[in-house]
């Protein structure tokens, strides 16, 4: 596919360095487009429309205030959000034996955290999401997880619009949209370094990025957004601004520059079976 292709188009200049070095691809042929969001649904609380989560949404606190009475989440928690397929790959089993190493650390936190798990079981070995459930069991920190099913896109926002920071621990992410998705929302995010995630989140400005699965090293980053709500603020903030350059739009208007610069150049003469 590569060899015939006369364009190809990868998430990140990472994707594109390997389809270099592992399949062959030749620099004329590589374009980097970013993936897009659907900026209307993925956006911060304020800038909603009057009366989607009540009168309050003209004021960001009233209205993260607002979607956590929506959701049947306290109004004074740490939520700390992971969303996405459970399976191996997203490693959602890191954060629960982060949030374990963080209420070894400090047993009064339990009073005030909250950790949604929303999503549904995909692909192998963690097929079931019963796993999960006996996972946090044997950690000692059901009371604090909360099993949501999969949701569609407009409560999904809510659901990152409600949190302290959104999750994402996982082994391998081609970009991270989800990660762009909670940004958009005004949501921080703590992601782990690897894929496209140090592409879609800015380490220390729109969250934190982690090296490595250790527990004990997403605790303790956790730990500076749960001490300092300020700084998860901030980081929101600038999570919304960042967000606002990986709009549909872009992605649509970049990709069509790369067909359109493959039309003006011609087909190279190759063969094509």
């Amino acid at each position: 596919m590569v060899a015939a292709a006369d364009r190809l188009i990868a998430n990140t200049a990472e994707e594109a360095e390997q389809l270099a070095l592992h399949y062959d691809a030749r620099p004329e042929q590589l374009a980097v487009v970013h993936p897009g969001v659907n900026l209307e649904v993925f956006r911060p609380a304020t800038a909603a429309p009057t009366g989607a989560v009540g009168d309050a949404v003209s004021h960001p606190c009233a209205a993260k205030r607002a979607i956590r009475v929506g959701l049947g989440l306290p109004l004074d928690a740490t939520v700390l959000l992971f969303a996405g397929r459970i399976q191996p790959l997203k490693a959602p089993d890191v954060l629960l034996r982060a949030v374990a190493v963080l209420l070894d650390n400090d047993p009064g936190l339990r009073e005030r955290l909250v950790v949604p798990v929303v999503g549904g079981p995909s692909g192998s070995g963690m097929a079931r999401p019963e796993s999960l459930h006996k996972l946090a069991a044997q950690l000692g920190i059901s009371d604090v997880v909360r099993f949501q099913p999969p949701v569609g896109q407009a409560e999904l926002a809510q659901w990152y619009r409600a949190a302290t920071a959104l999750v994402m621990p996982s082994y391998s992410e081609s970009f991270g949209l989800v990660a762009l998705e909670a940004q958009a929302c005004g949501t921080p995010v703590v992601a782990a370094a690897v894929g496209g995630l140090p592409v879609a989140v800015r380490d220390g400005e729109t969250g934190l990025l982690v090296h490595g699965h250790d527990p004990r090293d997403w605790a303790t980053a956790l730990r500076r957004l749960i001490d300092d709500p300020e700084l998860g603020a901030r980081m929101g903030r600038a999570a919304a601004r960042h967000a606002t350059a990986f709009g549909w739009a872009g992605a649509a208007a970049d990709t069509a520059e790369v067909y359109a610069h493959a039309l003006r150049a011609g087909t190279p003469g190759r063969a094509r079976g």
